[in-house]
């Protein structure tokens, strides 16, 4: 379906969102990771989804792609130190929240990618009642001590990338290759593909500092998540050098009940060849989900 808005879903905030798939579904809302655009949910991915009997939600979170885009001066050592940011991750599962509300959906599914997962685990933690089941994938707790970026994820979390179109793609490409998945390769023409749409949508550099700046402000959710009740699955890979393993395995054992999919040769990403195992894992969760709750409503 084509691009459309929610207005005003949290303090003048308006959110650009696509759906797939038959409205009286499985309601299943997709969150993308730091300075991403909602089409780093692969069309394909959603369809895939879609065809297991899921009404697909994806947008771009605030500060990146078609969403509003904000103001306000960045320091990440303010951050990180002094937990100050321009907004808060809280914030942006307001903002989730409110698109759900636009949308007439009073459950979902929620899978969340990198900052993805944070968001997601908060509005679990925060609007439980709005949440059917939880997949976290390759993100964290919060805690500084797991999931801490390589060296190289380092560099390329504090490396601007070229405001030109054809210096953006080159820079997409290079970062692909340095932070590759050894058991899956790097499939150029899909990376370049994915870097030309993301500029055609609109690249906002301040936005995913201020996203940064979010993420490392935030506090540690492990206590939070020990008293989380939802079927959750969790999925990290052994070669992400953005969230370390650690972070996946500090997720899955923070939230009782957690599945743990740990995929050997993974980077920070989901290659085309891993969508159908994703989507049995996420089919699974929801599943659970359903035998702990078989009368919910489908909306």
């Amino acid at each position: 379906m084509a691009e459309q808005f929610a207005r005003g879903v949290n303090d003048g905030i308006d959110l650009c969102f696509e759906t797939f798939g038959d409205p009286t579904g499985e309601p299943l809302l997709l969150i993308i990771g730091l300075g991403s655009p909602m089409t780093w949910w692969d069309t394909e991915f959603c369809e895939m989804l879609a065809d297991r009997g899921f009404y697909v939600v994806r947008f771009d979170n605030r500060d990146s792609g078609r969403s509003t885009w904000l103001d306000g001066e960045v320091d990440l050592a303010r951050a990180l130190l002094l937990r100050r940011a321009p907004y808060r991750l809280e914030d942006m599962a307001r903002d989730t929240v409110g698109l759900l509300d636009h949308l007439g959906l009073s459950q979902v599914h929620l899978v969340g990618a990198s900052m993805g997962g944070m968001i997601a685990q908060l509005i679990a933690l925060d609007y439980s009642s709005r949440v059917r089941s939880l997949t976290s994938v390759m993100s964290n707790t919060g805690s500084k001590l797991v999931g801490r970026p390589t060296l190289t994820g380092w560099r390329t979390l504090l490396l601007s990338a070229p405001q030109d179109r054809d210096g953006y793609i080159e820079h997409q490409v290079r970062v692909a290759h340095r932070l590759h998945s050894p058991g899956f390769g790097v499939d150029e023409e899909r990376v370049r593909r994915r870097a030309i749409e993301s500029y055609e949508r609109g690249l906002n550099p301040d936005g995913r500092a201020r996203q940064f700046a979010a993420i490392l402000a935030a506090p540690d959710r492990t206590p939070r998540l020990r008293q989380l009740r939802v079927p959750t699955t969790v999925i990290h890979g052994t070669d992400d050098h953005l969230v370390n393993v650690s972070g996946g395995l500090a997720t899955a054992r923070a939230i009782p009940g957690a599945e743990l999919h740990v995929i050997n040769g993974l980077g920070h990403e989901l290659p085309p060849a891993l969508w159908p195992r994703c989507v049995r894992y996420i089919e699974h969760t929801a599943e659970r989900a359903a035998a702990a709750a078989p009368e919910h409503s489908s909306h």
